[in-house]
């Protein structure tokens, strides 16, 4: 069963709710937004196309709940809360138990972090998913990535490498993405690819204790560049520092590991820097959202990222074509 265009939206309509902030919401040419006094709107914009960013086989409850994922770490490296969001998707057929399982995963998601869904559009084509949403952040206290000193420790969140290792598993025919597997550190992987964590709540915690942030979608080497490059200055990191999950080190070894650690994208983690005297202040906030908080490196002078033995500089992560 296929939908018309109208009726998709009209579909996609009845899962959003109402809020006093949304003025105007699905229905006119353009949503009328009222953000709160005193505040400065953060916006970000991505798309997925399958193939790149997700294999072709992955469940549409999946793909709904990383095609806003992905903008929620944009907005958590920032400290901004969500707000709203539109939707653009692109579909080669418009099935109706696909819509109601990819909404299924995307709102989900959206009600963990009190997004609402405000317009967007649809059309035929190719599979292609795209995002704009919109956060607040009280103003001139947004988390920036020209804001790094020299002497600020490097931090970073979870675990790193995970979705790289799933990446190559996947390639080498050795994990559906289908389907949970049996083994939980092999579908730990999976799940780490198919649904990252957005660390939203980590992100507006790290206001005022942060100075620079960036998400890790491209690998830690190439963001963390990013940082290095709009603050002008240099990064140091401890490889034997890396916080690298049990499930990837069983799976490619600790060696190998590290590598999509540095290197591996899609992990949508926080890298963050900040004043040593905050240390105290991370070790309580690591508590309180019981998420590892990683001390890796410092900020030094210079401009190029190193591991110790050379400057590396950014590596940039292709998505499906990296590994």
């Amino acid at each position: 069963m296929s939908l018309a265009e109208f009726s998709l939206i009209e579909r996609i309509r009845t899962r959003t709710r109402a809020r006093a902030d949304v003025v105007l919401g699905i229905g006119d040419d353009a949503a009328l937004l009222q953000p709160r006094a005193g505040e400065q709107l953060v916006v970000t914009a991505d798309t997925l196309n399958s193939g790149v960013h997700f294999p072709a086989e992955t469940p549409p409850y999946d793909i709904g709940w990383k095609t806003l994922a992905v903008n929620l770490s944009d907005l958590a490296s920032m400290g901004a809360r969500p707000s709203w969001c539109v939707l653009a998707l692109s579909l080669p057929d418009a099935e109706t138990a696909w819509v109601d399982a990819f909404a299924d995963g995307f709102f989900a998601l959206a009600d963990l972090h009190d997004i609402v869904l405000v317009g967007g559009d649809t059309t035929r084509g190719p599979l292609s998913l795209s995002v704009t949403a919109m956060g607040q952040v009280a103003a001139g206290t947004a988390l920036r990535r020209d804001a790094a000193q020299v002497g600020d420790d490097i931090w970073v969140s979870g675990t790193l490498g995970d979705a790289a290792v799933a990446l190559r598993a996947w390639q080498a025919g050795t994990l559906d993405v289908r389907s949970p597997a049996g083994d939980a550190q092999v579908d730990h992987l999976r799940q780490r690819l198919a649904r990252p964590t957005p660390r939203v709540a980590l992100g507006t915690a790290l206001v005022g204790i942060a100075r620079a942030a960036v998400d890790i979608s491209d690998g830690l080497l190439a963001d963390l560049g990013h940082i290095c490059e709009r603050s002008g200055v240099g990064a140091l990191i401890d490889p034997e520092q890396l916080p690298i999950s049990a499930a990837a080190r069983a799976r490619i070894g600790l060696a190998h590991a590290r590598d999509a650690a540095l290197r591996g994208g899609d992990d949508y983690e926080l890298c963050f820097t900040a004043a040593p005297t905050q240390r105290g202040a991370l070790a309580e906030l690591s508590a309180r959202l019981a998420l590892p908080l990683t001390r890796i490196g410092a900020i030094i002078a210079g401009k190029d990222v190193s591991t110790g033995s050379e400057p590396t500089g950014p590596s940039g992560y292709e998505h499906f074509n990296e590994l």
